[in-house]
């Protein structure tokens, strides 16, 4: 009986510390572009984002002889929704394709486009190790521990996320007998330490279906400085309808606090079909419903925080008095 009650005692405690915690609002934007991988961190309580890209692909198939150019555009909508662990997700690419194949000893050419896919999501933030290192400050006796690699540091974020996928139907890029509705599972880890940060994504795509899939996603990311950073990620897809080790780069550069662009680039290993495809993209962040009570990196950067607000609102008060557009 003692054994239950510390166990209940213990469980409670954890609930509370979970509940009380809160995951950290980054003074600059926190994209999941330009990679097709998801951070475990979501963008922060009231907070809007969009992240959009456009892409051409030319796609080669040995085995039908077919040559494809592909245009598409990748869209996703997040919001952070009453926490900052948690956020609404709605996410989905458009492809248009031209496609020449050659039947009967002439070339034939079609041309299509619909969704690739529209999944509409959520995300939540289960363990962050960094709340309770940052409530702890920086240990005062020892450089090294401050400065060096630590065990903790092998600890990662973890999210979990549940979407909901949408076929309209007649869409080539997707099963012709996939479900109208099927479901969306992920486990996201995210480590970071310093300039480095390494995500990891396991989805699993289509559950109950004939055409479940099973995906990994491995992103690395190096900031450079300030505005600019680089990332390499690898994805594997296994399944019926389409299986491939795809290889991706880019680099992406922030302009202001709320706004990113980006450049990226992907090739896969095989030949049925052959990829490659180059695109470009940018996020941008609205925070003006953002709680503002929330830990800032120091002193010195909230407060730049805050100035910047009290300029952007001496600004607008101008305008208005002024009459200028």
């Amino acid at each position: 009986m003692k054994h239950t009650q510390r166990l209940y005692t213990l469980s409670l405690l954890v609930l509370i510390t979970l509940y009380q915690a809160n995951a950290q609002y980054t003074e600059t934007i926190n994209s999941n572009r330009p990679g097709a991988s998801q951070g475990a961190f979501a963008v922060g309580e009231n907070v809007i984002q969009l992240e959009t890209g456009i892409s051409f692909e030319n796609s080669q198939h040995s085995l039908r002889s077919s040559d494809a150019s592909i245009f598409g555009t990748d869209y996703a909508l997040r919001y952070g929704f009453q926490s900052s662990r948690f956020e609404f997700i709605i996410d989905g690419t458009f492809l248009a394709q031209n496609e020449s194949i050659l039947a009967g000893g002439s070339f034939r050419e079609f041309e299509t486009a619909n969704f690739q896919r529209n999944t509409l999501g959520g995300k939540y933030l289960f363990y962050d190790p960094w709340i309770s290192r940052e409530m702890e400050g920086p240990n005062l006796r020892s450089w090294k521990k401050n400065n060096t690699l630590q065990w903790w540091h092998l600890i990662p974020a973890v999210s979990g996320y549940v979407g909901i996928n949408t076929n309209f139907g007649g869409s080539p890029f997707m099963p012709e007998e996939d479900s109208f509705i099927s479901s969306r599972l992920a486990l996201i880890s995210q480590h970071n330490y310093k300039r480095w940060v390494l995500v990891s994504n396991f989805i699993m795509d289509r559950i109950l279906t004939d055409f479940t899939s099973f995906t990994g996603i491995f992103t690395l990311t190096h900031t450079i400085n300030y505005n600019w950073s680089v990332f390499g990620e690898f994805q594997t897809i296994i399944g019926d309808f389409y299986s491939d080790e795809l290889l991706r780069g880019g680099a992406a550069y922030l302009i202001s606090r709320n706004l990113q662009v980006d450049v990226n680039a992907l090739v896969n290993f095989k030949s049925t079909p052959e990829r490659w495809q180059v695109g470009i993209g940018v996020s941008y962040r609205f925070d003006q419903f953002l709680n503002e009570d929330y830990i800032f990196e120091s002193k010195e950067k909230k407060q730049d925080y805050e100035k910047q607000k009290e300029n952007e609102k001496i600004k607008s008060e101008r305008k208005q008095k002024f009459n200028i557009p």
